[in-house]
C-alpha cells in the first residue's frame, strides 16, 4: 500500500503559517496531550483492543489503569457516491469536501446489489487506490452498507490489504439480506429464526476473516436502528455477542440532519429522515415516539435510561458514532446524470456522473464533515489505529463543530497516573474516591453555517452494570441517571472540569453528554432520570445548528474486593 503520510496538522515540518484554523487549532490540542512530533507517528494499530467484558477479578492484577495519551482523528463511516443506486456524487467530489471539513478518515459504505458485488465493488476500489496514492494525509476505507438479514442496515469495512474487496464480496453474496431475500417486508416473513440466525452467522464470518488473517481487521456497526424500528433488541444484542471485536457498535445519531431544515423538504419533514411510524415489521416493543430524533440523536442513545443504556449495564462496550449518510446534500445545484439507453445500475455497478444545474435540488444531508463529526483516539497514525480505537471505544460525537476537543480520564484518588480514558476500564476496591477529569477546548471558528458554537453545559451520567439480562429483548437501564450537570456558560478556550465520585457496592459506568443549550426539556424517562435532556423538535422545523450535541462512550468502573 502507498506509504501513509501524517495530517499537515501532525506533521512538525509544515509551518504554523501554512495552516488552517482547525489546523492551528489541532495542532495545539496535540501538543497539550504531548503527542506532538515524533511522538504521534505513522503506523498500524495502536494498543491493543480494549477486553469486549469486564476483566475477571484476579488477585495479582494489579488495580487501577493507565492508558495511554490520546490524537483525535475525525471521521465519517458512512459515505455514499455514485456506486450507490441511490446516491449522486463521485468520489472525487466527496474525497474533497471530506477534506475541506477537515476529515482524517472516511468509509464509502456503498449500497448492497448485484451490479455492485460484481461490478462497483472492484471499479470503486481502483479509484480508492489511486486517492490513497494521491494524497496519503488521507485514510480513505472501503466498505459496504449490509442490508441485514431481518433486519435494517450496518456498515461494513476492512483495513487496506490484498483482500479487502474480496472479503467485501463474498460477504455481500452470502449474507446480504435484500440479495436472499431476507429482508423485512420478503414474502416469506423477515423475522423468522432463519433470518436472524443467517445475520449473526455473517458476523461470525467477518470475525473469522480477521481471526485467519485474510484481512488484517474488519468491523461492522449499525446504521440508523431507529429509522425503521426493525432492529429488535434481542437481535442487536445477538450481534455484539456473536463477535464483540466485530460488531462494535451503532450509529448514535443518522446522517440526513438536515432534512429538518424550516421550510426544505416540507411541513412535516424531521431532522435525519426518521419520518416512519411503526409497521407489521416494527418490533412491538418500541413506542412509536421513539421513532424521532431527541437533539438529532437516535432515541436509543438519547434516551438516558434507555437502549443504549441497557446494553452498557450489562457491562459489555457498545460504541456510537455520527455521520453524514450522504446521497444529496442540501441546497446542492447537481443532479443525477442521465443513463445510456438500455443501460441500469445493475448491468454497470455505477450512476452516471451527476450533472450541474442552476438551482437546489431535493436532499436532506450534509457533506462528510460539514455537521456530524466521530472523534476517535490514536496513539499513531493509520487505518489499523483507526479501527483499533473504535474498538476500544476510545470515541466522542458532536455536531455543528460543537467542540475542539474533548479529553476525558478517570483516576482513582491519590494515583497520580493516567487513569483510563473512554472506553477503558478502571477496577477500583468498594468505597474508594475517584475523580473523573473532563477537558474541554471550545469551539475556536465558526463552524460552517457560520456560527461560533458555544457549550452550555456538560452532563455525567451514570449507571450500574448488573451483567447480563435474563430478557434480551429488554431496553430499560432503571439505575442509569444524570447525577451531575456543569454549567459551562461563556467558558472559552481549555479548561478543565473536575467531577469526585465514588465506588459503591456494584460495578458502574459513566458517560458524558452536552449541548448548546438552545432546546432541551425533561427526558424521555422523565425529569428525575434526566432533567434537562434533547427533545424532539416540531415536524418541519429543526434548524439542526441550532440543537447541537455531544456524546461521548463510557468509561468502565470494575469494584472488587
Amino acid at each position: 500500500m502507498t506509504e501513509q503520510q501524517l495530517p499537515a496538522w501532525a506533521d512538525p515540518s509544515v509551518p504554523p503559517a501554512e495552516l488552517d484554523a482547525q489546523g492551528v487549532s489541532r495542532r495545539g490540542i496535540l501538543r497539550g496531550a504531548g503527542l506532538f512530533g515524533a511522538a504521534f507517528a505513522l503506523g498500524g494499530a495502536a494498543t491493543a483492543p480494549a477486553a469486549a467484558t469486564p476483566a475477571a477479578a484476579s488477585p495479582g492484577r494489579a488495580l487501577g489503569g493507565e492508558d495511554p495519551r490520546l490524537a483525535y482523528l475525525v471521521g465519517d463511516h458512512h459515505v455514499h457516491s455514485v456506486y450507490s443506486h441511490d446516491a449522486k456524487y463521485t468520489f472525487s467530489q466527496l474525497a474533497a469536501a471530506a477534506a475541506r471539513y477537515g476529515l482524517d478518515w472516511m468509509v464509502f459504505n456503498e449500497h448492497s446489489n448485484f451490479g455492485h458485488a460484481r461490478y462497483g465493488a472492484a471499479m470503486e476500489h481502483q479509484e480508492i487506490l489511486k486517492a490513497r496514492a494521491e494524497n496519503p494525509r488521507q485514510l480513505i476505507f472501503q466498505g459496504l452498507e449490509w442490508y441485514i438479514p431481518a433486519a435494517e442496515h450496518c456498515t461494513v469495512f476492512a483495513a487496506p490489504g490484498p483482500h479487502e474487496v474480496d472479503v467485501l464480496t463474498q460477504f455481500e453474496l452470502a449474507y446480504d439480506g435484500k440479495l436472499l431475500k431476507y429482508t423485512d417486508g420478503a414474502p416469506d416473513n423477515p423475522n423468522t429464526a432463519r433470518n436472524e440466525a443467517h445475520a449473526v452467522k455473517g458476523i461470525k464470518w467477518l470475525a473469522e476473516q480477521r481471526r485467519t488473517g485474510y484481512v488484517d481487521d474488519v468491523l461492522v456497526l449499525a446504521n440508523h436502528p431507529m429509522r425503521l424500528g426493525i432492529d429488535s433488541p434481542h437481535e442487536m444484542r445477538n450481534w455484539r455477542d456473536a463477535a464483540p471485536e466485530v460488531m462494535i457498535g451503532m450509529e448514535g445519531a443518522p446522517g440526513a440532519q438536515g432534512g429538518g431544515i424550516p421550510g426544505w423538504e416540507g411541513p412535516d419533514s424531521q431532522r435525519g429522515e426518521y419520518t416512519n411510524k411503526p409497521s407489521a415489521d416494527s418490533w412491538a416493543g418500541y413506542p412509536q415516539n421513539a421513532y424521532v430524533l431527541y437533539g438529532g440523536f437516535d432515541w436509543m442513545t438519547a434516551t438516558v435510561g434507555g437502549m443504549w443504556d441497557a446494553m452498557l449495564a450489562e457491562g459489555k462496550l457498545f460504541t456510537v458514532t455520527t455521520n453524514s449518510d450522504v446521497h444529496r446534500v442540501v441546497f446542492d445545484t447537481w443532479k443525477n446524470g442521465d443513463w445510456p439507453p438500455g443501460t441500469t445500475f445493475d448491468d454497470t455497478g455505477r450512476l452516471p456522473d451527476p450533472v450541474n444545474t442552476d438551482s437546489p435540488q431535493p436532499g436532506g444531508d450534509f457533506w462528510p464533515g460539514q455537521f456530524s463529526r466521530t472523534h476517535v483516539g490514536v496513539t499513531r497514525y493509520g487505518y489499523r489505529s483507526v479501527m483499533a480505537g473504535l474498538r476500544a471505544g476510545r470515541v466522542w460525537l458532536d455536531h455543528g463543530h460543537l467542540l475542539d476537543g474533548l479529553e476525558v480520564r478517570l483516576t482513582r484518588e491519590g494515583d497520580r497516573g493516567r487513569g483510563v480514558t473512554l472506553g477503558g476500564r478502571l477496577r477500583v476496591r468498594r468505597g474508594e474516591k475517584l475523580t473523573l477529569s473532563v477537558t474541554v477546548t471550545t469551539a475556536s471558528r465558526a463552524n460552517p453555517w457560520g456560527i461560533l458554537p458555544e457549550l452550555a453545559h456538560v452532563d455525567v451520567i451514570r449507571g450500574a452494570v448488573r451483567g447480563p439480562v435474563s430478557d434480551r429483548d429488554a431496553w430499560r437501564a432503571p439505575d442509569t441517571k444524570v447525577v451531575r450537570t456543569k454549567d459551562v456558560s461563556g467558558r472559552t478556550g481549555t479548561y478543565s472540569l473536575r467531577v469526585p465520585l465514588t465506588a459503591g457496592d456494584e460495578s458502574f459506568y459513566v458517560r458524558l453528554r452536552g449541548s448548546d443549550g438552545k432546546r432541551h426539556g425533561p427526558g424521555y424517562l422523565g425529569a428525575s432520570i434526566d432533567p434537562h435532556g434533547p427533545v424532539p423538535h416540531e415536524p418541519g422545523n429543526g434548524d439542526p445548528w441550532a440543537d447541537t450535541w455531544f456524546y461521548s462512550n463510557p468509561v468502565f468502573v470494575d469494584v472488587v474486593g
